[in-house]
């Protein structure tokens, strides 16, 4: 595995974009500052595998910027998605040595590392951290079950619809972007793997995309580009509840 460990020397934790949602957002400044000692930054490239199931992890780190898969190899080679990491995600287990899953950089991006011993240590006497993290892996805990039913009960309609809207959700909630019903957003996706990760062709993608735009769902400026006029109408497009909030 290869990979580039890299120091910001511009992003300090009181600036960092996923500072509020990460592991450390209820830690004290004290307790900031015990994290740091025990940080650094590592970047990949898109198509880099992070980690391989099953490889020894001696950290466990926050995804600063950009997505990442989670996925499970079969023994006759398929290989299955479980899962996006998307910003603010947390990757690792503490107490658990060897990875679970492969992780691989979809785009390119920066995670914000922790040494995995310290980062235990600081656990035990740091219940901020403690509490923290069980939310998260309450909320990853949600949003594996959400996976569930978009991979086996939607249709390639609700399913384009229902990766939109995750990506656009937490694309709001990193940039504070609340209050309204309209939300725009860069999606950090090709057609191709978004296909890949849906279980559809890509020229299924490519159709749905255009029904949703022709539709008025949503509204396109080139691939990537991505204004949602009205959010409620695109969580019923996935087949969700719109009263739970657009930031969740």
């Amino acid at each position: 595995m290869s990979h580039d460990d890299v120091y910001p020397a511009s992003l300090q934790c009181g600036d960092c974009p996923i500072r509020h949602r990460a592991v450390c957002a209820r830690c004290e400044a004290n307790e900031l500052d015990e994290l740091e000692s025990v940080k650094y930054y590592r970047s990949f490239e898109a198509g880099q595998t992070v980690v391989w199931s099953g490889d020894q992890m001696d950290f466990v780190a926050s995804v600063v910027s950009g997505i990442a898969t989670l996925t499970q190899t079969l023994e006759d080679g398929r290989t299955q998605m479980v899962g996006l990491l998307l910003p603010s995600d947390f990757v690792g287990r503490p107490g658990r040595e060897r990875a679970a899953y492969n992780i691989t950089a979809t785009t390119d991006i920066l995670m914000c590392c922790f040494r995995r011993k310290p980062f235990e240590e600081m656990m035990d006497r740091t219940p901020h951290i403690a509490q923290r993290l069980l939310q998260m892996t309450l909320d990853e805990l949600d949003a594996a079950r959400e996976w569930m039913l978009l991979l086996g009960r939607k249709t390639a309609r609700e399913k384009i619809a229902s990766l939109l809207s995750i990506v656009a959700r937490r694309d709001a909630s990193i940039r504070h972007r609340g209050g309204g019903n309209s939300l725009t957003f860069d999606l950090p996706l090709t057609r191709e793997a978004m296909a890949d990760y849906l279980g559809l062709t890509l020229e299924t993608v490519s159709r749905q995309i255009s029904a949703l735009k022709r539709d008025g769902v949503i509204a396109l400026e080139g691939k990537r580009h991505v204004t949602v006029p009205d959010m409620e109408r695109l969580l019923l497009e996935a087949g969700d509840d719109s009263d739970g909030g657009l930031l969740t």
